[in-house]
């Protein structure tokens, strides 16, 4: 009979919906969710009845400062962290001191601390902490990692890595708790840690030195002011005429609605923050260079107010040129509802194609002295470029081995957030950071560790 590993999940927002729909869904034969917290029960009384729905019970509640009891009372073998970033520290250490497993979202954590202390209990007790990075599993991106480890471009010499976010995908999080860099670390932390986990697992590489410049530029009162925007609502979701493309709306969306809209009276979370309010501590334009332990390095740059969101990547090598492009979203256009898809690659089947910038993607490798030569991608559907649904058969199915070691452990959590918090520092400083400069205590150890 097929064991069934028991959870515990604690944050139920948006994010949470990936892993329950896995558990209870394709790989209910493995899995069982035994247990779910939330600060919000209104959050949990919503998918609740959802479950119920389906057919499914309802798991066990528990207040989140119950989680280690909870590990040892109800016998869970692994909890999966979805809560806000900065939460996400104290959650691993508690499952793992417990005696359970982790599973937790990208980012591993906020700060030098939050890393010192993970990496101290994963000693310690020896437990597993797997990241969720669900873009390793893309495979446009498994492709890229295949072209470098064969050695097809040479050594890797020098990488250049431009991401951007639209007006929709990328002024989400000037409307939420990302908002706030206390909270998210920023995008350096909260969204580039995708990024820098990519590059990392290319390079089988460490950082070990980063500058960084950016500031908000876009977003935020000062800018709204400096370009005559004039009054704006605190908020999308009111009857206001000064509402617009900028503003959300969460009684348009029924999922947006009953998870956030309607659960505000629990906690007065708001969903839908203008994002040309006052007190935005995090940045929207974002350049970096990055210089890794083998001798390469990165120029890296991210942007969050970008008319189409996608990302292209150059590998150059010693003996040649890989580069990968993707359009996720052509343009921002809004819809009879007069909004967009707020995230085009975690909601593929909402975004309309775009005749002259399409949505696409395109991997070429070219040779010195040679033509290009464009290497098939396998077609994948589903969110995040396809990467969702493999991610999830490995974290709770029987996937087999994988020789491209995708599935992420703390350490390369750490390797991933060490170049954000070495350049939130750089930008503090203006200095360029080395990564062995950041207090990581054990974690330390991650940035000399086999660089696979």
């Amino acid at each position: 009979m097929t064991h069934q590993t028991r959870y515990a999940l604690i944050g139920t927002g948006s994010r949470a919906q990936l892993h329950l729909d896995a558990i209870v869904g394709p790989h209910a034969d493995t899995a069982e969710l035994v247990a779910w917290s939330d600060t919000n029960q209104g959050r949990l009384d919503w998918y609740e009845r959802r479950l119920a729905a389906s057919g499914v019970a309802a798991p066990a509640r528990f207040e989140p400062s119950e989680l280690a009891a909870t590990v040892a009372s109800l016998g869970i073998e692994r909890v999966i962290v979805t809560s806000p970033d900065v939460t996400h520290a104290d959650y691993v250490v508690a499952a793992l001191e417990a005696g359970a497993d982790a599973v937790v979202e990208k980012p591993l954590t906020t700060s030098e601390e939050g890393v010192r202390r993970i990496a101290d209990a994963a000693e310690r007790t020896g437990r597993s902490v797997i990241v969720t990075f669900n873009y390793r599993y893309s495979p446009r991106n498994t492709a890229l990692k295949r072209v470098v480890a064969s050695g097809a471009i040479g050594d890797v010499t020098s990488v250049h890595f431009e991401w951007v976010l639209d007006t929709a995908h990328g002024a989400d999080y000037f409307r939420r708790w990302h908002r706030d860099k206390a909270n998210s670390g920023g995008l350096l932390i909260h969204k580039s840690s995708h990024h820098f986990d990519l590059v990392n697992w290319w390079l089988s590489d460490s950082p070990a030195r980063v500058f960084a410049s950016g500031g908000l530029r876009f977003y935020g009162a000062e800018n709204a002011a400096r370009r005559g925007l004039g009054m704006r609502p605190e908020r999308g979701s009111v009857d206001s005429p000064l509402r617009d493309a900028f503003s959300l709306d969460l009684r348009e969306d029924p999922h947006l609605r009953e998870l956030y809209f309607d659960q505000e009276a629990y906690d007065g979370y708001l969903r839908d923050r203008d994002v040309f309010d006052p007190g935005i501590t995090i940045e929207d334009n974002l350049s970096l260079v990055v210089d890794y332990a083998r001798g390469a390095s990165m120029s890296y740059s991210l942007n969050a107010h970008s008319p189409w969101e996608g990302y292209t990547v150059a590998i150059n090598g010693t003996a040649g040129r890989a580069e990968l492009t993707v359009v996720e979203r052509g343009a921002v256009l809004l819809g009879d509802d007069g909004r967009p898809a707020v995230d085009p690659s975690a909601h593929p089947e909402a975004v309309a194609d775009e005749r002259t910038r399409p949505v696409g993607e395109r991997l070429l490798v070219q040779n010195h002295f040679g033509v290009a030569q464009e290497v098939p991608i396998p077609v994948a559907e589903g969110g995040h470029g396809g990467g969702d649904a493999e991610l999830l058969r490995e974290l709770y199915g029987n996937a087999p081995a994988d020789p491209l070691g995708r599935a992420a452990s703390w350490a390369d959590g750490v390797r991933s957030v060490a170049v954000g918090l070495a350049g939130n520092r750089s930008l503090s400083t203006g200095q360029a950071v080395r990564t062995s400069e950041l207090s990581l205590g054990a974690g330390a150890a991650a940035l000399e560790g086999e660089r696979r």
